[in-house]
């Protein structure tokens, strides 16, 4: 039993460390861009050693892939999109106008949070393929995720007559991309409320009967 206390204990500790690591990366990375931030300054800024931070997360390419990932979800629980409370909420959603407005909450939720760091992968993913590999990997799950609300709306029969699933999903994909989240709120400034209720409202122009 104290074996096994001790190990949890360790664990724990590990992935705090790994969390303190992850958050000091993120703040860099979006202060001083990819190419500038190095091990040495995430460890500064963590308050460990270079080694430890390469223990807990490995190099700088898993590091920003980390940080995108925490900053995605808001934390580093081992939880599927598909399992977290606002996609379950939308999933459980049977009107198709209200599945529209809590898609466009979560998307600006997701938004505002990860919008900053996904501009320097942008910034960095043409000339580091790694970092070019996280992007499509984004790219990736961003048109599942659109796919499935797509699919969604489809089920509950509240698509347009003259949209197909695939049309209605490439709608959502556009519509979910962080730089126009960056243009409206981060250089125009919209208000989060301002862009979720144009979204909202574009969104159901484009897809709805």
């Amino acid at each position: 039993m104290a074996r096994s206390y001790r190990s949890a204990l360790r664990d724990e500790q590990a992935r705090a460390t790994r969390r303190s690591v992850v958050a000091a990366a993120a703040g860099l990375f979006v202060r001083d861009g990819y190419a500038a931030t190095t091990l040495d300054a995430v460890a500064a800024a963590a308050g460990v050693s270079r080694r430890t931070v390469v223990n807990a997360a490995g190099g700088k390419p898993a590091l920003l892939a980390l940080a995108v990932d925490h900053t995605l979800v808001g934390d580093d629980e081992p939880v599927p999109m598909a399992d977290r409370p606002m996609v379950r909420r939308i999933v459980a959603c049977t009107d198709p106008a209200e599945a529209v407005r809590l898609w466009a909450d979560m998307v600006v939720d997701v938004q505002g949070r990860v919008a900053a760091l996904a501009a320097v992968v942008d910034a960095a993913a043409d000339t580091d393929p790694e970092v070019g590999a996280l992007r499509a990997r984004g790219e990736r799950e961003r048109l599942d995720g659109a796919r499935a609300f797509a699919a969604h709306l489809d089920s509950l029969g509240g698509l347009r007559p003259d949209l197909s699933p695939d049309t209605a999903a490439d709608v959502c994909w556009t519509l979910n991309d962080g730089a126009s989240y960056r243009r409206l709120v981060g250089l125009r400034g919209w208000s989060a409320v301002a862009y979720r209720d144009w979204l909202t409202r574009v969104t159901t122009a484009s897809l709805l009967a």
